[in-house]
């Protein structure tokens, strides 16, 4: 991970990730042996990059965080959650071209 702008995430410190700033918050709930998983990384950390302060990208490996993706009811990896203010806003499951996520990320704006 490049950028500054994506950070691993365990339980105990979710919730105040998802709390804190005013910017998007993304959350990658992944796993190590997913092939998708791995190929969505670079995207997600590109975009990240891009937007600056406007996006947080939180990475959620499911297989150590077993609990915290029965909660979010993760099913089917990659899922993306995007949250705003604290409060989420759209689930997308599977992968998605740059142009998608960042159509997704501006109708949040």
């Amino acid at each position: 991970m490049a950028s500054e702008y994506v950070k691993n995430v365990t339980a105990s410190d979710f919730d105040a990730e998802i709390q804190s700033g005013n910017q998007i918050v993304l959350v990658d709930f992944w796993a190590q042996w997913c092939g998708p998983c791995k190929a969505i990384a670079p995207l997600l950390d590109d975009v990240a990059t891009e937007q600056g302060g406007k996006l947080k990208v939180l990475k959620v490996d499911v297989d150590k965080e077993g609990a915290l993706a029965a909660k979010y009811g993760i099913q089917s990896i990659p899922t993306l959650f995007f949250f705003k203010d604290g409060q989420q806003k759209e689930a997308h499951v599977g992968s998605l071209s740059k142009k998608s996520l960042l159509d997704k990320l501006a109708a949040l704006a």
